[in-house]
C-alpha cells in the first residue's frame, strides 16, 4: 500500500483534481506540497492536528513539506466558517505567533536542508503593488465564480467586507508564488478551502500555461479539525502552558464512542491492521480505545514522559489510586482570599473552571460540582486558608478535575 492509498484508508482524502497523477507523485516522493496556517493565536490547537499529522506522514514517505504561515493573509483574515469579521492583529502579534507555531511544529516535522521548510507569505504579499495585483492577478478571477464559493455565500446576508473578499485572491497567489519560487507542485487544505485552492491551481494555469503542473488535494481536515478543536470551555491548545498534558489527555479520553475509532484512524500512527481489528470493539472495549487514542496523541504532542504521567494521573483519579501529583493545579495567593477564605465561585473562576458566575451557579444547581468528593449544594460554600494549604480537589461534571492550593 502506498502513502496515497493509506491516506484514503484513513479517511483523509475528500477531493482531488487529478487523482492518477497525484497518486503517482505522492507515492513516489515527488510532491513538494504546502499547507497554510494563519497565525491567529500564539499556539496551534487540536484543530490543526490533522494537518500536522498529514505533513508528517507525507514527509516520512519522502515528500517535501512547505509550511506556509500567513503573516500576510493574517492581515486580512479568512472569512471561511465565520459569521463576522476576524479581529485585526498587529504586525508584531502576527510575527510572534508565527515564531510560536514553528517551535510546536518541530515536534511533528523535520526542518532543514532538503527537508521541510517554513515560509511566511508576508515576504511576498506585503511587497505587492495594488495596481499590479489588479492587472496581473485580479484579471484571472471571475467575481461571479467567487461569490458562488461557500466561504463567501454564508457571509453575504450579514455583510462581507471588501478586505475579506480579497482573501481568495491572496491565497491563490500564494500557490502561484510557491510554484514559481519553491517548486511547490501540490497544495493540501480542508474541505472549506476548496474554492480558494482551485483558485490557486487556475491562476497557475492561466499565467503559466495549461501544461503547468499544479495539483490540489482537499481533506476532511478543517471541518473535522475545527470541530475537534473546540470544547465547551474554548480551544484545546498544543502549548502545555495553555492546555496541560493531563487536560490534553483527558480531552481525547473523553471523545464520543462514535468518534474514537475515526480519530485513531485519522490521527495516530498505529498500523491500519491494528486499527481495523478495533472496528469490532464495543461497550467497555471502546474505553480502552479511548485510552489508546489519548496516550498516542499526548505522546506525539508532549512526549512519552508526559504521556505516561497523564495516563498514570487519569488511572489514579478514575481507578483505585490516589496520586494527584499530575493533576492540573492552580496556586492561589493570600491576596485572593477575603478574611482568610474564598467562596466556591471565585475559586472556580481562579482555577479557570468557569467563565462566569452564572455558569458556576448552574453547575452547582445541577449537582455538577464536588470538592474533595463532597458535592457542593450552595454557592455560599467557602474554603479556608488552612484547607487550601493542604490542597483541595475540585471536580466539575464527571470528568474534569482540578487541584487548588494556597501558595
Amino acid at each position: 500500500m502506498g502513502i496515497y492509498e493509506e491516506l484514503q484508508a484513513r479517511g483523509l482524502i475528500a477531493q482531488v483534481t487529478n487523482e492518477p497523477e497525484i497518486r503517482e507523485m505522492v507515492n513516489n516522493g515527488k510532491a513538494t506540497f504546502y499547507i497554510g496556517f494563519d497565525p491567529t493565536a500564539d499556539s496551534l490547537h487540536v484543530g490543526h492536528f490533522m494537518a500536522l499529522c498529514l505533513m508528517k506522514r507525507l514527509q516520512m514517505a519522502g515528500n517535501k513539506p512547505v509550511v506556509l504561515v500567513g503573516g500576510g493573509t493574517g492581515m486580512i483574515g479568512d472569512p471561511s466558517g465565520r459569521t463576522d469579521m476576524r479581529k485585526m492583529m498587529t504586525v508584531e502579534t502576527i510575527q510572534h505567533n508565527c515564531e510560536c507555531f514553528k517551535k510546536q511544529m518541530e515536534r511533528f516535522i523535520e526542518f532543514g536542508p532538503d527537508k521541510a521548510i517554513m515560509v511566511n507569505n508576508a515576504d511576498w504579499l506585503m511587497k505587492l503593488n495594488y495596481i499590479d495585483v489588479l492587472r496581473d492577478v485580479g484579471a484571472c478571477f471571475s467575481v461571479n465564480n467567487m461569490l458562488r464559493a461557500e466561504c463567501y455565500k454564508q457571509r453575504m446576508e450579514k455583510g462581507l467586507s471588501f478586505l475579506e473578499f480579497n482573501y481568495m485572491i491572496m491565497q491563490s497567489y500564494d500557490f502561484y508564488y510557491l510554484f514559481q519560487h519553491y517548486g511547490c507542485n501540490m497544495q493540501f487544505g480542508g474541505d472549506d478551502q476548496w474554492s480558494n485552492m482551485l483558485g490557486g491551481t487556475e491562476l497557475i494555469r492561466k499565467k503559466l500555461g495549461k501544461d503547468a503542473h499544479a495539483m490540489t488535494i482537499t481533506l476532511l481536515m478543517n471541518s473535522e479539525g475545527k470541530k475537534m478543536g473546540k470544547t465547551a470551555n474554548g480551544a484545546v491548545w498544543l502549548d502545555p502552558n495553555k492546555t496541560s498534558p493531563f487536560e490534553f489527555y483527558q480531552y481525547w479520553r473523553n471523545v464520543g464512542d462514535q468518534d474514537v475509532l475515526k480519530c485513531i484512524r485519522m490521527l495516530t500512527f498505529l498500523p491500519l491492521e491494528e486499527i481495523d481489528a478495533m472496528d469490532k470493539w464495543e461497550g467497555s472495549q471502546l474505553n480502552k480505545a479511548k485510552e489508546i487514542l489519548a496516550y498516542e496523541l499526548t505522546k506525539l504532542v508532549h512526549g512519552e514522559e508526559e504521556a505516561n504521567k497523564a495516563q498514570d494521573a487519569a488511572k489514579a483519579l478514575f481507578g483505585a489510586g490516589s496520586d494527584d501529583s499530575n493533576m492540573p493545579t492552580t496556586e492561589l495567593t493570600a491576596e485572593q482570599l477575603e478574611d482568610g477564605k474564598i467562596a466556591i465561585l471565585p475559586l472556580m473562576t481562579a482555577c479557570g473552571l468557569i467563565a462566569s458566575n452564572g455558569e458556576g451557579r448552574r453547575l452547582i444547581q445541577q449537582g455538577g460540582v464536588s470538592v474533595d468528593d463532597e458535592k457542593i449544594t450552595t454557592i455560599d460554600a467557602v474554603f479556608t486558608a488552612e484547607q487550601l494549604k493542604n490542597g483541595i480537589k475540585i471536580k466539575k461534571g464527571k470528568k474534569i478535575f482540578h487541584k487548588a492550593i494556597l501558595n
